[in-house]
């Protein structure tokens, strides 16, 4: 465990889920006072308690103990929900407090969540992530932060907790906005390479064939690696992100690209290979398994 300074904030964390259980287990194993909150599955929840960390029983009590909230949570629906009303963050938190975003969400909202909040006098800063669970409990997440420089300032020792890497991109909303420009790509490869993979299916060509052009080349990445390992070796868990996260995220881009004035003809078409999974109904699939989808969409049956 790390000195931690006793002058440094006390933390809350909500959303144990496939990121945030890793995330908060390096928050409390470094040296920070950590409270988190009861989860339907308990099993998160009762490892950081035996780490040294506190349950609390509700947000105003997880509120009443800590100077910074972390939240880790589906979506801009989510985090709205915990901020505002008589029971959020922003009714229980005293003021020279900060909320960090850590889910990937819509910037449009965090702008407005974090003017809500700074007329309180709390701080608001977006810290979406990339890279997948295994770098969570590693401690080795990349974030890209929107923050004013001071809350960064502040809060650059604990996100380095968790993050390897750490980029400041700007004001409250830029880093929600760099997230989704980062899922963009990401997603856009995934999309292109499950219709290659079904194509050169189609053609003769195996998967293993492919692979075999593509890795080492210039055309290899860690996405790719990753995305091929349940192709390649039917490992389901190689990249635990949802198909319906994937939907959800590439419909914000469709919104801030709107909002920007900007024809987004590549991004839509993403967001429709995505969409005809969540409609054959793979939401709680990964991304990994989105050629399955697009075989059955060409008469497959896998």
């Amino acid at each position: 465990m790390s000195d931690v300074s006793r002058t440094a904030d006390t933390i809350g964390f909500i959303g144990l889920g496939l990121m945030g259980h890793g995330m908060a287990k390096n928050i409390v194993e470094k040296g920070y006072a950590l409270t988190t909150m009861g989860h339907r599955n308990r099993t998160p929840v009762d490892d950081l308690v035996g780490r040294g960390a506190v349950e609390a029983a509700s947000v105003a009590e997880l509120a009443g103990r800590s100077d910074v909230v972390f939240l880790c949570v589906t979506g801009s629906t989510e985090v709205e929900a915990l901020v505002r009303g008589p029971d959020g963050l922003l009714a229980h938190l005293k003021a020279g407090s900060v909320v960090i975003d850590c889910s990937s969400s819509d910037p449009t909202s965090t702008v407005k969540l974090g003017a809500e909040l700074k007329a309180a006098g709390i701080d608001y800063a977006d810290a979406p992530l990339s890279r997948t669970p295994k770098e969570a409990w590693e401690g080795t997440l990349d974030t890209m932060v929107g923050a004013e420089e001071a809350v960064f300032a502040r809060i650059a020792p604990v996100l380095g907790t968790w993050a390897g890497k750490i980029v400041h991109i700007g004001g409250v909303g830029d880093g929600h906005r760099m997230k989704l420009l980062n899922n963009f790509i990401s997603l856009g490869y995934g999309a292109i390479y499950a219709e290659a993979l079904v194509l050169a299916d189609r053609v003769g060509i195996s998967a293993d064939r492919l692979d075999q052009v593509i890795r080492g080349g210039r055309m290899d990445c860690g996405f790719y690696q990753t995305f091929m390992r349940y192709t390649l070796e039917g490992d389901r868990d190689a990249h635990k992100f949802s198909l319906a996260n994937a939907f959800k995220d590439l419909r914000y881009l469709e919104a801030m690209a709107d909002g920007a004035g900007l024809v987004n003809v590549v991004g839509n078409a993403v967001k429709n290979s995505y969409g005809v999974a969540i409609a054959a109904g793979g939401a709680k699939d990964y991304v990994p398994m989105l050629p399955d989808y697009i075989d059955r969409l060409n008469g497959g049956t896998k």
